[in-house]
């Protein structure tokens, strides 16, 4: 049993019996329920009531049963109900009652009793309705029979009945509404002269059926009643109640004066809609009011529709089978007061009444006047003063009493016309308003702004009090390019004037505006500027006390608010980079440095604001001294002292090494920095020792060497000499002294020779070596007699050389000895590895050569495509490059060359492969004559596909991108027997794989049988001149079926016969079909002639699927109209959407976009479309573009209607526009001169920059921009004859003070046609044309109010222009109107141009710079009239105009007045990207705060080693990974021409790094940015897995209860069934996939926004609702960040130690090598970054982003299904009848 939680509900059980329950309050505990009573309702029904027991208590159980026996039904009812009603009793069988109150598992004792209804019966009060007729036996009455009543006083009514037509009703149902309508009709004199009735019908949207004045005669208002259709829809009361307001209760409806007038509302739910206003507009304007609520209707509700008292005015009832029992006591309490009326009427007209008369306005302020008027006639109860800007607004009222003639009228806005109207009200009626006009003043303003005491962040402001002010608003922004978005504001008391200003940056120039604020409103403002002073860095660097490792800097102190210095110093090259803080001192030595070095220092000023620019100098270390000498003595046998001069203390320590010459270990000691001698002991006795001496620098470094030899005593060099005297002739022999040569150690670079001496005699070896081809220069090392070998280098690699060693004696040389060598060939890099591979990228790693290298090349190049060869460098310690941006699937040979002192070594080689980013097993399908299919199989990382079908014959080609779980898609409008190229590319994010491809031919045409050319259908009167880009959206969901699509095309076929030209010249016409994914049939510019577009019409096949309407429309938008469909600049774009169904997408945004765009959509929705959301897709009017039928037979009862509308907007010289919220005819300027944000950077001359309110966008013409379009794109049939010119705009400060043209129109000669010239000399307006008779005309406008434009602020500037009148309205008041003649129409030949100088002559003239915000062209004279310059801040009225721009809503304590616009300037085009810093923790909510420093970046990677800077082509994005380690060089380019060896370029002077900011707290979030253009379209991503089942979503409004359907067979009520648990599951699955999708599936009501009430002849009524606006043009961007500074350098690697001095000269050249290979280009290193910029200001606060969709309704069980009212039926069988 379903149980709702309302006023009143209702149990139908399936024999007779009903019970129904009323809820009320419940007090009291817990006991059993009391006062258990009965009221009879009628013959077979009672009402049962209790009184509720005291505490607490879950419920109540109803057991009723016949006293006789029976089975005994159960109802259990909510602990609110103290009622119930209990139907389809027998009136003379006894029940028994029980009432029992629970709560969880414990019961009260019931409270019972017995009853039977003849019995209560007779205890009612004597009026009998029931009149029973003995048959015989004297006891048994017969059936009921009502007693007629008939009203019969001579006083006659207006009786108006407004029914509800809605779904919930149901065509059933509707039957007894009429049968109830019949009977209230037939009680009363129904006739022109009597009592006339007239009925309105609503559900979504109210009709009249007819008027008062439609029948004159009952039996044709019965007749009528009977034949009334069933509406069906919603239920919108509030809106119909309005509807009868405004329609019904009028003269030209058949309304009466002086007669009675009643309004009777039938209903049978609550309303979706406020009732409140229009009821009481019904009743205040004399209406009698009664409703009547049934089933579900809300009582409360009904009591506020009602007259008082409500109970004689509301009725309830609970079916609709019980509606007759209320008839009689309506007709009866209509009839008496009927009566009352007549009397009080004819009473009221004796009377003597008027309006008042003489009304006096005085005592004018800037927010209040007073009000005098002179007394009306007659005895007036009050008087009613109604009063309202004149440009629009809600009205507000004053209500006096009678005896009262003045008001002031209070809380009004400054320097504002209002209207004002005096009504007298007396008892039954109401006067004629007496009307006047009043201007309040204007708020005084602030004045004397002075801005003093500036500092670097802060200063002063200070104004004259203004009398009467509440307070003060100050606004400050920084005018500086980048900064001028972050504007802020300051409240301040009314008893503040002087205030300071902190926070602000050094160096800026700041505007600073004053408001006087009088409550919410604002005076105009007073504005000064001032420029912060900038941050002083330290002066007069001096530099003293250079060492070769120290200096010493000292500066002068500039401000005394100075909290340190940062300074920073780095070598030339930038390899060596320090930075120290130190306190506010002026001095500091630096230490450490590198002798012979140039640093470059700055010392930069810390503020609490920043710092300031450094102060720089330039010095260069000295050279470390050597030692002066370096002497040995002392020597003994086994050691000697080594004396040297001493160095400097603070150079560092001194290291002393020696070695044997003629080779041992080498020893070394680390000494004392003041030490000048060492004894070096453990000497070898009679040996030479090679002694150096060199200084060990602070940073590790070392000095010269200084070297000494010593050699130490002989053991025996104290024994006397002794001589030998020889015995024998000396004999001359051959002196060898060298023995056992060898040469070894070989390298690529060295050779090592070798020998034994074999002579002690030989003082020195000379050792020859060249190059065994026989080098003509050789090279010759000389080498002490007592060493046997020698290294010979730098060699050529891979080159045998001939060495030869002489011994040299005394007297001569010795036998010299030969032996070759030979060096080792360059050794390369080995065993190249792949890892890594993916699409477009894999690793390659290499093992490193056994020699010493200086780098790798690595070069690469596709194997079977042509390309560059491209190749990048790494230094010697990577052995591992990822190679990027290369193509899928492809071979790449590549050689890695390692680079040697030498050269290059020979290449380690490979050939690598990508993987393969593309489909398998590609192939054609369902191949016809104009369409076939391509099918693959999917790969497993796709994310989308992109397909591209290509006629081999004419190269036409077809593109679609579709999911990555796509296996298929459909190509259709082929050409028959033509062969096709079908490729397919696979994409993984942004990677595009290779296409994989097939070639296929669609089917021939068959050979037809001869036909006789069909009867085209001849075009209707109306479509003659139609011109229009028409697109047809059919639905081919599953729910329509074959046949159903049949009629569609029937439909379509006769709605297309109905145009006239079909191509180029005429209506160009596409067709879609959408389901799931929409298809097209046709484009635009597909067929030329109506009858191949008719006969492609009745080939379309049907497609299946899902209604995806919203997507459906975007394809349209993004495929068919655009340039390669064939759409025409210029030509009204018309789409028609049929659908049956509800789109399980959104719509509303993209139907809102189209709309607001121009397109004109016309809307048809077919049996289970939703109206509403009709509503949303159509273009406004709804009336006409919306069509609603209730089968697909019906199409032929719009289709005259449908060709009508469609012509006429393809005929209209004006196209629809959507403007304001409402469609109307016109044209918008600013989109066809391509002045809108997506297409103004295209525009040559032009810059968009903030506009009114700073939100608007508006667009700078700058000098000799010359804007122009052709005319015929702009207005292709001309201009109409009537019609409105609207700009907004802003003269500039550089405007010439020379005539122009603002906007005008030239043939092709140049000659001016048509237009409007600003003279900025003489300001004055001039509007020219030429008149119908072919004369030109001017006619000029001058004044005060004229000259204003020209003062340098926004206005708006409207021209009406008619067949006798032009008139000038500036900024919504009309200011002067000349004769004219009516104009001539256009040629289409030329141009149209703005701001061209009058004196321009040619094509090529000059133009003048200023601002345009806004330019329409309307076709109509009223929109002047209507406009309520809701853009400009001195007359916008929030109340009545739209939301500003992504405005944001604040609460009412901190909501502030919105002023007038501020002085010219504002932010500038967006700034580059700042760095991100670290991201805060989330806060909480709460007022903007100070600005946060940016946060610390990480340092970077050490330095790479130089690489070749070889331009790379660009590559496709990869994948965002990790944070990787220090990053290899960029990837190259393509290499240059051969050249020869480039040198190395000399370093670019490297910049200081900027300061670590600390991290802050998160800044507020800056303004909306510009949109940029529209992206592509993303591909849809793969299906992601199903997520866990969310929690239960909020529960949804109730809706509606269906209609209650006929009785049918068992059979239908099986299908029925079975359709119901299909929805039940699809409606399920649907919820599902809303979930995965996040696709908004909720409806959308149409709002309408109330006009102002009119005249009140009773009180004024509210004028026609009107449609929904759209929303506001988007903001402009919010300013870039600042970069954030720079993170400190990484630390400095470990210096390798210092090799040991080599010994012995430079070895000879070479022999020439053969010629090198190309030399390549190697850049200078880069030079060092600048030093950083200031730090940034916050962003402005954000705008809150837009209200997200509603959430998805909760999940039910099926198993709990009686929740849907499924299992709420409780038999009761055992009633007797």
């Amino acid at each position: 049993m379903k149980i709702f939680q309302c006023k009143m509900q209702y149990w139908l059980f399936p024999t007779v019996l009903t019970i129904a329950y009323v809820c009320t309050i419940v007090q009291a505990q817990v006991a059993s329920p009391t006062r258990l009573r009965y009221n009879v309702l009628s013959h077979d029904s009672i009402q049962i009531s209790w009184k509720a027991p005291r505490g607490k208590f879950g419920g109540y159980k109803l057991l009723v049963s016949p006293a006789s026996g029976g089975k005994t039904n159960q109802l259990n009812l909510q602990n609110t109900a103290t009622k119930a009603i209990i139907q389809g009793l027998m009136p003379d069988q006894n029940y028994t009652v029980q009432i029992i109150a629970y709560n969880k598992d414990k019961e009260s004792k019931p409270a019972q009793g017995q009853f039977r209804i003849k019995d209560l019966e007779k205890r009612k009060e004597p009026k009998p309705r029931v009149k029973a007729v003995d048959k015989g036996n004297g006891n048994k009455p017969s059936v009921p029979e009502e007693v007629k009543f008939f009203c019969q006083t001579p006083a006659i009514a207006d009786i108006v009945i407004l029914v509800d037509g809605s779904w919930s009703i149901g065509r059933f149902n509707f039957r007894l509404v009429r049968l109830f309508l019949e009977n209230l009709v037939t009680a009363f004199d129904v006739g022109s002269e009597k009592t006339r009735i007239g009925l309105a019908q609503y559900s979504g949207d109210p009709r009249i059926e007819w008027h008062l004045n439609a029948f004159s005669t009952k039996d044709e208002v019965i007749e009528a009643v009977r034949n009334l259709p069933y509406k069906g829809g919603n239920t919108l009361t509030g809106l119909a109640l309005n509807y009868i307001f405004e329609n019904s209760f009028k003269p030209e409806a058949g309304a009466r004066t002086g007669v009675s007038k009643i309004g009777i509302l039938i209903t049978d739910g609550k309303s979706q809609d406020d009732i409140i206003p229009p009821s009481r507009n019904l009743r205040e304007s004399g209406v009698e009011l009664f409703a009547i609520g049934v089933k579900n209707a809300d009582e409360n509700e009904l009591q506020e529709i009602a007259s008082e008292p409500d109970t004689t005015h509301v009725y309830n009832v609970a079916e609709f089978e019980l509606m007759h029992t209320v008839v009689e006591s309506l007709t009866r309490t209509v009839c008496s007061r009927v009566e009352e009326q007549d009397r009080e009427i004819k009473a009221s007209a004796l009377a003597t009444t008027g309006p008042p008369t003489e009304l006096i306005t005085s005592e004018v302020t800037a927010r209040s006047f007073m009000v005098n008027w002179t007394h009306a006639p007659g005895k007036v109860e009050k008087y009613r003063v109604v009063y309202y800007p004149t440009r629009g607004g809600k009205p507000d009222e004053v209500v006096v009493d009678g005896s009262i003639s003045s008001t002031v009228l209070k809380n009004l806005m400054s320097l504002t016309e209002y209207q004002v109207a005096v009504f007298a009200i007396y008892p039954h009626t109401a006067s004629e308003g007496l009307r006047g006009a009043e201007t309040t003043l204007a708020l005084p303003m602030a004045s004397n702004l002075e801005l003093y005491d500036v500092t670097e962040n802060s200063l002063r402001a200070k104004w004259n009090a203004v009398a009467g002010a509440s307070g003060y608003l100050i606004l400050y922004a920084p005018l500086t390019e980048g900064l001028a978005g972050d504007e802020k504001e300051m409240k301040i008391g009314e008893t503040h004037t002087d205030i300071q200003l902190s926070g602000l940056l050094p160096n800026t120039e700041y505007t600073v505006t004053v408001y006087a604020m009088f409550g919410e409103e604002a005076s105009d403002p007073v504005t000064g500027q001032e420029t912060t002073l900038p941050l002083s860095p330290p002066r007069n660097l001096r530099i003293s006390n250079v060492g070769s490792n120290s200096a010493r800097l000292a500066w002068d102190l500039t401000s005394t608010v100075v909290t340190g210095y940062r300074i920073v110093y780095n070598n030339a090259d930038g390899t060596e980079i320090n930075e120290v803080e130190v306190d506010p001192v002026t001095t500091f030595p630096l230490k450490g440095l590198t002798p012979l070095t140039e640093y470059n220092v700055a010392i930069f000023s810390i503020y609490d604001a920043g710092q300031s620019e450094p102060l720089t100098g330039i010095f260069t270390t000295e050279e470390v001294p050597a030692q002066q000498y370096l002497e040995i003595d002392e020597v003994m046998t086994d050691s000697f002292r080594v004396t040297w001069h001493p160095l400097s203390a603070d150079e560092g320590q001194h290291k002393l090494m020696w070695i044997p010459v003629y080779g041992g270990k080498t020893e070394e000691v680390i000494l004392k920095e003041d030490q000048d001698s060492y004894v070096i002991r453990g000497l070898e006795p009679g040996t030479e020792y090679e002694v150096s001496l060199l200084t060990v620098l602070d940073d590790g470094s070392e000095s010269e060497v200084v070297t000494a030899v010593g050699t130490t005593l002989d053991s025996a060099w104290m024994e006397p000499a002794t001589t030998i005297v020889p015995t024998r002739t000396v004999t001359s022999v051959f002196r060898t002294g060298i023995r056992n040569l060898v040469v070894d150690d070989e390298t690529s670079s060295s050779l090592r020779v070798k020998w034994d001496i074999s002579d002690s005699s030989v003082q020195q070896f000379r050792v020859i070596y060249l190059t065994a081809q026989g080098d003509p220069v050789e090279e010759v090392v000389m080498v002490p007699g007592n060493q046997n070998n020698l290294l010979l280098k730098p060699l050529l690699s891979d080159t045998e050389y001939k060495v030869t060693v002489t011994p040299i004696y005394d007297d001569g040389e010795g036998v010299s000895v030969s032996a070759p060598g030979k060096t080792l060939p360059l050794s390369g890099p080995q065993n190249l590895r792949v890892s890594e591979e993916w699409y477009n990228r894999l690793r390659i790693t290499w093992d490193p050569p056994s020699s010493p290298v200086k780098g790798y090349r690595i070069v690469y190049k596709p194997v079977s495509v042509a390309g560059p060869t491209l190749e990048t460098f790494v230094g010697a310690n990577i052995n591992t490059i990822l190679i990027t941006n290369l193509l899928s699937g492809m071979d790449y040979n590549v050689k890695i060359f390692a680079s040697q002192a030498s050269g290059f070594s020979d290449a380690l080689t490979g050939v690598v492969k990508t993987l393969f980013l593309g489909v398998t097993n590609l192939r054609a399908d369902q191949i016809q004559m104009t369409s076939l299919c391509a099918q693959w199989q999917v790969h497993r990382h796709a994310t989308a596909y992109r397909i591209v079908i290509e006629s081999i014959q004419d190269t036409q080609k077809q593109e679609s991108t579709v999911g990555g779980g796509t296996t298929r898609h459909c190509f259709y409008g082929l050409q028959p027997d033509s062969q096709y190229k079908i490729s397919v590319y696979t994409k993984l994010q942004e990677i595009e794989g290779p296409s994989v491809s097939i070639m296929e031919k669609t089917q021939s045409l068959p050979t037809q049988p001869p036909t006789f050319p069909a009867t085209i259908p001849p075009a209707k009167e109306v479509c003659k001149t139609a011109k229009a880009d028409l697109v047809f959206m059919v639905d081919g969901s599953w729910s329509i079926g074959d046949e159903n699509f049949n009629k569609i095309t029937d439909f379509l076929y006769n709605t297309v016969g109905a145009l006239n030209k079909i191509g180029a010249d005429g209506t160009q016409v596409a067709m879609v079909q959408f389901t799931d994914d929409p298809r097209t049939e046709f484009k635009l510019d597909t067929y030329k002639t109506k009858e191949t577009l008719l006969d492609a019409i009745k080939h379309i096949s049907y497609k299946g699927g899902n209604t995806k309407t919203g997507k459906a429309i975007k394809h349209v938008r993004d495929t068919l109209f655009n340039a390669e469909s064939g759409t025409r600049r210029g030509i009204p774009k018309v789409i028609v959407v049929i659908t049956d169904g509800r789109s399980q997408d959104d719509v509303d945004k993209i139907s809102r976009e189209m709309q607001s765009d121009g397109y004109s959509i016309f809307a048809i929705g077919v049996a289970d479309a939703d109206y509403s959301e009709l509503v949303n897709i159509g273009s406004k009017p709804s009336a006409r573009h919306v069509f609603f039928v209730d089968d697909f037979d019906a199409f032929r009862k719009i289709e005259d209607e449908l060709i009508t509308f469609v012509c006429e907007t393809a005929s209209a010289t004006c196209p629809l526009v959507h403007k304001d919220g409402i469609d109307l005819a016109g044209f918008k300027m600013m989109e066809r001169f391509g002045l809108v944000e997506k297409d103004f950077s295209s525009v040559e001359g032009v810059s968009m920059e903030p506009g009114t309110f700073n939100v608007y966008p508006c667009y700078r013409l700058h000098k000799d921009a010359l804007v122009s379009q052709p005319t015929k794109y702009l207005h292709p049939e001309g201009l109409p004859s009537d019609y409105t010119i609207s700009f907004l705009f802003r003269i500039l400060p550089d405007t010439p003070e020379e005539p122009f043209a603002l906007w005008e129109i030239l043939n092709k000669n140049s000659d001016p046609l048509v237009g409007v010239i600003l003279d900025n000399g003489g300001k004055t307006l001039t509007y020219f044309n030429y008149d119908y008779s072919g004369d030109f005309q001017t006619v000029t406008f001058e004044g005060p109010e004229i000259r204003k434009i020209f003062y340098g602020s926004f206005h708006k500037l409207h021209i009406v222009v008619n067949k006798t009148l032009a008139k000038v309205v500036i900024d919504c008041k009309q200011v002067g109107e000349r004769a004219i003649n009516a104009s001539a129409n256009i040629t289409v030949d030329g141009v149209e141009v703005l701001g061209r100088m009058v004196r321009s002559r040619g094509p090529n003239g000059n133009s003048v710079p200023f601002q345009l915000q806004m330019f329409d062209i309307v076709c109509s004279t009223s929109w002047a009239n209507k406009d309520k310059c809701c853009e400009l801040p001195g007359l916008r009225n929030e109340e009545t105009c739209p939301e500003l721009p992504h405005s944001c809503s604040c609460s009412e304590t901190n909501k502030g007045a919105l002023g007038p616009a501020g002085p010219p300037g504002g932010p500038g085009l967006r700034g580059p990207k700042g760095q991100q810093g670290e991201q805060g923790p989330k806060g909480p909510d709460g007022p903007r705060g100070e600005t946060g420093p940016p946060g610390p970046q990480g340092p970077p990677g050490p330095q790479g080693p130089s690489g070749l800077s070889i331009q790379g082509m660009p590559g496709m994005p990869g994948e965002k990974g990790e944070k990787g380690e220090t990053g290899l060089p960029g990837p190259q380019g393509i290499p240059g021409g051969i050249g020869s060896p480039g040198r190395d370029g000399s370093p670019g002077q490297r910049g200081f790094p900027g300061k670590d900011g600390s991290s802050g707290p998160p800044g507020p979030p800056g303004p909306i940015g510009i949109p940029g253009a529209p992206g592509v379209p993303g591909v849809t991503g793969s299906v992601g897995p199903q997520g866990a089942l969310g929690p239960p979503g909020v529960p949804g409004a109730k809706g509606e209860r269906g209609e209650r359907g006929d009785l049918q067979s068992q059979a239908m009520v099986r299908a029925v069934a079975r359709q119901v648990c299909e929805q039940l599951i699809q409606s399920h699955m649907a919820r599902y996939t809303a979930i995965l999708n996040q696709i908004p599936s909720h409806s959308s009501s149409v709002r309408t926004v109330q006009g102002p009430p009119g005249e009140p002849g009773r009180p004024g009524s509210p004028g026609t609702p009107g449609e929904q606006g759209p929303p506001g043009t988007p903001g402009f961007p919010g300013n870039a960040g600042v970069p954030g500074s720079p993170g400190e350098r990484g630390l400095t690697g470990v210096k390798g130690e210092k090799g040991n001095p080599g010994i012995g000269s430079q070895g000879p050249r070479g022999p020439p090598g053969p010629a090198g290979p190309a030399g390549e280009s190697r850049p200078g290193s880069p030079g060092p970054p600048g030093s950083p910029g200031p730090r940034g200001a916050p962003g402005h606060l954000g705008v809150p982003g837009p209200q997200g969709p509603s959430g998805q309704p909760g999940y039910c069980d099926p198993s709990s299904c009686s929740a849907y009212g499924v299992g709420d039926l409780i038999p009761y069988n055992d009633y007797q009848h």
